[in-house]
C-alpha cells in the first residue's frame, strides 16, 4: 500500500524486489512415457507369442480330428469326420454329451438361485455373523474338491443317489455357491437401495420391488456367475468319476478318460472327443464375452 501511494504522489515506480530465494539446481524432468509412445513391436510381440502358445494346441487338437488316420501331414487336408463319427456313435460320446449338458444346465439355475438369495442377504441386511460367514465363504475356496469326496459319497450313499446325475449337480453347485454369493452381493451393493424403497413406497412387496428393480440390472453378474458355474460343471471330472459308474451316466470328461487305454491311445478318436467337448464352451463364451467384462467390472466397484 505504502508503494501504491508513493507512485500515485511522485509518480515513479517503485524498484523491484529482488528474489532472495536461493537458486536451485536446474534438474532435468523426466518425461512419463504415454501409451501411445511405446513401440507397436513391444505390443504385438508379447501378445503374439501368448496367442501361439495358447492356439496351438487346439489347432494339434484339430489336425488329429480331421486327419486321416496313419496321415501325418500339418495341414489338415484331405479332411475326414470318421474320428467324429467313431467318438459319437461307437463310443457313445452323444450319451455323454446329453449328460453334460444336463448337468450343466441344472448347475447354472441351482447355483444362479441360490447366489441370489445369498447375495441379497449378505448386501441388505445386516446380522452378528455376517462377518464371520464371509470369512467362512472364503476360507471354503481353499478347500479342495478331494478332500470331501468320501464324506460326499457316503451321504450321497445313504440318499441312494449314486449313479444320478442329481448327486453330481449337487456336489457341482455346492462348491460353486460360495464365489457365486461373493460375487452376487457385491452386484446387488452396486444397486441403490432408494431404488427399492421407492418401490416399496408404490405398493410393492420386497419380494415384486427386486424382481422388478434389481433383478433387470444384475443381468451382467448373473449372466457371469451362470456361465462360469456351467462351464465348471461342464469340464469337471472328479464328482462325475466318483458318483457316476453306469456308462449311460457318465458325462463328457470321463468319457474322454476311457478313450486313453493301458497299452495304447486313439489319438484321433481322443481328439475328436476334445473337440466336442471344447465346443459348447467356445459358443458361450463368444455369446456372453461382453457381459463377462460388463459383469466382472461391475461386481469390483464395491465388495
Amino acid at each position: 500500500m505504502t508503494a501504491a501511494l508513493a507512485e500515485k504522489h511522485t509518480g515513479t515506480v517503485p524498484e523491484p524486489v529482488p528474489n532472495t530465494e536461493p537458486p536451485t539446481a536446474h534438474r532435468p524432468r523426466r518425461r512419463e512415457r504415454a501409451f501411445d509412445d511405446v513401440p507397436r513391436l513391444q505390443i504385438y510381440v508379447p501378445l503374439g507369442i501368448y496367442l501361439l502358445f495358447t492356439l496351438v494346441p487346439f489347432y494339434w487338437m484339430f489336425l488329429f480330428a480331421v486327419r486321416p488316420t496313419g496321415s501325418t501331414s500339418l495341414v489338415p487336408w484331405p479332411m475326414t469326420g470318421e474320428h467324429f463319427s467313431k467318438v459319437w456313435n461307437e463310443r457313445s460320446f452323444a450319451v455323454f454329451f446329453q449328460n453334460s449338458m444336463i448337468v450343466g444346465i441344472c448347475t447354472l439355475i441351482a447355483t444362479t438361485l441360490v447366489a441370489l438369495a445369498g447375495g441379497y442377504a449378505l448386501a441388505r441386511f445386516d446380522f452378528k455373523i455376517k462377518g464371520a460367514f464371509m470369512l467362512a465363504l472364503l476360507c471354503s475356496q481353499f478347500i479342495p474338491g478331494a478332500l470331501m469326496l468320501v464324506p460326499l459319497f457316503e451321504i450321497f450313499k445313504n440318499l441312494q443317489m449314486i449313479n444320478s446325475l442329481g448327486s453330481v449337480v449337487i456336489a457341482e453347485t455346492v462348491f460353486q455357491l460360495p464365489l457365486s454369493i461373493i460375487l452376487i452381493s457385491g452386484f446387488i451393493k452396486n444397486v441403490p437401495a432408494s431404488l427399492e424403497e421407492a418401490a416399496w413406497v408404490d405398493g410393492c412387496s420386497r419380494f415384486r420391488a427386486f424382481c422388478a428393480v434389481v433383478l433387470p440390472l444384475l443381468r451382467p453378474g448373473l449372466i457371469a456367475v451362470g456361465s462360469f458355474a456351467f462351464v465348471h460343471s461342464w469340464n469337471h471330472f472328479l464328482f462325475a468319476l466318483m458318483f457316476l459308474s453306469e456308462q449311460d451316466k457318465q458325462t463328457i470328461p470321463v468319457g474322454l478318460n476311457t478313450l486313453i487305454g493301458a497299452d495304447s491311445v486313439d489319438l484321433g478318436a481322443l481328439a475328436a472327443g476334445g473337440v466336442i467337448a471344447a465346443v459348447p464352451v467356445v459358443i458361450v463364451f463368444a455369446f456372453i464375452q461382453k457381459w463377462l467384462i460388463t459383469g466382472f467390472s461391475a461386481g469390483a466397484v464395491k465388495g
